[in-house]
């Protein structure tokens, strides 16, 4: 078992050789010019399950090796990309950005998903500050831009201060979503949402409740990765699911 709901561990693995392989046809597709659309529709509470379901009739050693193997590619398409090539935009769940944000999707759900196999383990994965602070910024304007590809509006600042490691941004969310560096310290307290960078990253991403001195206007805002991922949102607790 895993802490995603009716995934076990090889599924988990298995959804990983999906998405690896995603992310390296969308990055190779933006590269030549021709950005995927394959995703339209997507529906995260739906479609991971439906990519998963048909690799549980291979072996744990099959999967684990197209996990090594699906790694490997995609880290070779990433090594070696300039400036430019960074900024050109592929396909991702919430629509095309720059494959620089391509790859911090990447991280992100690789990392949720490391802790998600691990922890029920027993074991306690590296804590790597800069892939907390990559993971921390992306899912932050997850949350905001599927809330906004559900219909709902906003026109509004979010900031996050963490600690351990120290990170402070701005979120600038209107029909589209910016991240910052955070430039004003006075900012109002109801749109700052403080804690340890860890738990935060975990909290957004549907796993552990939001501390409990969230602000309403962030707890409103998960609401959009919640609706759209399917998950029942309660105060104070979230049940476990994907989250994807």
């Amino acid at each position: 078992p895993t802490r995603c709901d009716e995934w076990s561990v090889q599924d988990v693995a298995a959804h990983l050789v999906g998405v690896n392989t995603f992310w390296q046809a969308s990055v190779q597709a933006g590269l030549a010019g021709t950005p995927t659309r394959v995703l339209v529709g997507f529906d995260p509470a739906v479609t991971p399950a439906l990519m998963v379901e048909p690799m549980r009739e291979l072996g744990y050693k099959d999967v684990l090796e197209g996990f090594v193997a699906s790694n490997d590619s995609l880290l070779a398409v990433f090594d070696g990309l300039d400036d430019e090539q960074w900024l050109t935009a592929a396909e991702t769940p919430v629509g095309h950005v720059a494959i620089r944000v391509v790859a911090h999707h990447a991280l992100w759900d690789c990392w949720v998903h490391e802790r998600d196999i691990a922890l029920p383990l027993g074991l306690t994965p590296p804590v790597e500050p800069d892939e907390i602070r990559s993971s921390l910024r992306y899912v932050s304007a997850l949350c905001p831009a599927f809330a906004l590809s559900t219909g709902r509006t906003f026109a509004d600042v979010f900031v996050v201060e963490a600690d351990n490691p120290d990170e402070s941004f701005v979120l600038d969310v209107d029909r589209s979503v910016a991240v910052r560096d955070r430039d004003d310290r006075n900012l109002a307290d109801e749109v700052c949402l403080r804690g340890g960078a860890l738990t935060l990253v975990e909290a957004l991403s549907l796993r552990v409740p939001l501390p409990a001195s969230a602000p309403t206007r962030w707890r409103e805002l998960l609401r959009g990765l919640a609706t759209a991922s399917d998950v029942e949102m309660h105060v104070g607790t979230w049940p476990s699911g994907d989250g994807q």
